[in-house]
């Protein structure tokens, strides 16, 4: 697997607004390389990356699991835990979760990534 660069910004809900907002208006023009995913902090970016998540996207690679029953099993977490944290992580765009012979399976699409913030307060561009 080739590594996939994710590149996460940070920024408050309401700097992030206004960003969206400037943007719809025609204000301001995201560069390319900027973040298309974002978090509202440090600390809510850390739980989607926690060691424990990071862990298991490491055994999703290692060991590409056909369903969902099987990664259960290969990482000794329940279902719906499971479920939970891959549809969070698809969410962010880490994983990807494809119906494959009925079942569910998932891929991970990022293995690094970069991470950009700063304090913005008010600046939403």
């Amino acid at each position: 697997m080739t590594n996939k660069i994710l590149n996460i910004g940070i920024m408050s809900r309401l700097d992030y607004i206004q960003r969206t907002i400037a943007i719809a208006k025609g204000d301001y023009q995201p560069l390319p390389d900027e973040p298309k995913i974002w978090f509202e902090s440090v600390k809510s970016m850390a739980q989607v990356l926690s060691d424990e998540n990071q862990a298991l996207l490491d055994l999703i690679i290692r060991h590409q699991p056909q369903s969902l029953s099987e990664l259960e099993q290969l990482s000794h977490r329940k279902k719906p835990n499971l479920s939970r944290t891959l549809k969070t992580l698809e969410r962010y765009g880490v994983v990807e979760l494809h119906k494959q012979a009925g079942k569910l399976a998932p891929t991970v699409k990022a293995t690094d990534f970069r991470v950009q913030f700063g304090l913005h307060h008010g600046n939403a561009a």
